[in-house]
């Protein structure tokens, strides 16, 4: 468990879905499925993390006697709508809304895109395709379609979880207003070959979703609040963290910078379904500015320059996803 100074952007009460890991995956009827692979072992991976950029370099092996061919899959985050909730999205209108891009052997790839909808674990991609309601929950074209669907069709879609009913009265009356509750799961995939006995170098590059709160929410009611406990067991918070945070907000009262939360997740367990551990693993994670924290789970990570921190480990499984809670440094309030 380590607490170590790093920067991130402040969002208002937005909800980061977490990024993700490479996996190997086969094409059955309903979609992309994950599959394990034991002839061909993620050797190498690279991953760089920072506010503005992700950068993942893999290296993987075949080691059999004859080429592979398959699927390399790379699952986005899933985008769950709520109606008190917005997501950090950089770019909502587009379905490549991280601004994924990828290479394999310093060449550039166009992958293909899978998109699947589902509210309450039940599969609903054919009924908005059918409705052609854009899969993007918070997308302009997306809110403008549901506006246009029959009355009949949008009191169904809310009693399968799909939309949620807001209803007011903005000084013109008593109106109605849909918005999705839907989730969007997206994975990008291409099929490639794996040479017998050769290395297969593959990178990625996308702007990372971050999310936040406007204020440290984890001390609103000390210890004993459901936040805190849920965050002590996601980010290994400790009572050093707390103190200072604690420290952090009473300074804010005074004339101090005003801190807020930030967070980023990244799914790693699916490293896990290649051919054995990874051999060399190195995370490094750009903290930006100085006067921010971080809390998270993570043996053995160390500060190696101004900016930088980094975690290495050989022979490594992935049995935990990374989550990271920062507290972020704002310019004093107006008193």
């Amino acid at each position: 468990m380590k607490h170590l100074l790093l920067a991130t952007v402040a969002a208002l009460c937005l909800a980061a879905p977490a990024l993700a890991n490479d996996t190997m995956a086969e094409l059955r009827t309903g979609g992309l499925a994950y599959v394990i692979s034991t002839d061909v072992s993620m050797v190498e991976e690279n991953l760089f993390l920072s506010m503005d950029e992700v950068r993942v370099d893999y290296v993987f092996q075949n080691s059999g006697d004859k080429d592979i061919e398959s699927i390399i899959a790379f699952p986005m985050p899933d985008i769950t709508a709520r109606p008190d909730s917005n997501v950090a999205i950089p770019d909502y209108e587009t379905d490549n809304f991280l601004g994924f891009s990828v290479t394999q052997d310093g060449k550039a790839i166009t992958p293909q895109l899978q998109q699947r909808v589902s509210a309450l674990s039940v599969d609903y991609t054919d009924l908005l395709k059918a409705s052609k309601v854009p899969f993007r929950p918070y997308a302009d074209k997306t809110l403008e379609a549901l506006k246009a669907l029959p009355p009949e069709t949008l009191k169904d879609w809310e009693s399968k979880g799909l939309v949620y009913a807001d209803t007011f009265d903005a000084g013109q009356g008593m109106q109605t207003v849909y918005t999705p509750m839907w989730t969007l799961q997206s994975v990008y995939y291409w099929k490639t070959t794996f040479p017998a006995k050769k290395p297969v170098r593959v990178s990625h590059r996308y702007k990372p979703s971050v999310g936040g709160t406007v204020a440290i929410s984890f001390l609103s009611e000390g210890k004993t609040n459901e936040t805190y406990a849920s965050y002590k067991d996601r980010y290994c918070i400790d009572d050093a963290f707390l103190k200072t945070a604690m420290k952090l907000e009473k300074a804010s009262r005074s004339g101090g910078p005003y801190y807020t939360e930030s967070w980023l997740s990244y799914v790693l367990k699916t490293g896990a379904n290649w051919g054995g551990s990874i051999s060399k693993f190195k995370l490094t994670i750009d903290k930006g500015k100085p006067d921010n924290y971080l809390s998270l789970c993570a043996d053995g990570i160390k500060k190696t320059g101004p900016t930088t921190f980094v975690l290495e480990k050989t022979d490594f499984w992935p049995e935990k996803d990374l989550d990271i809670l920062f507290l972020v440094s704002n310019p004093p309030l107006q008193q």
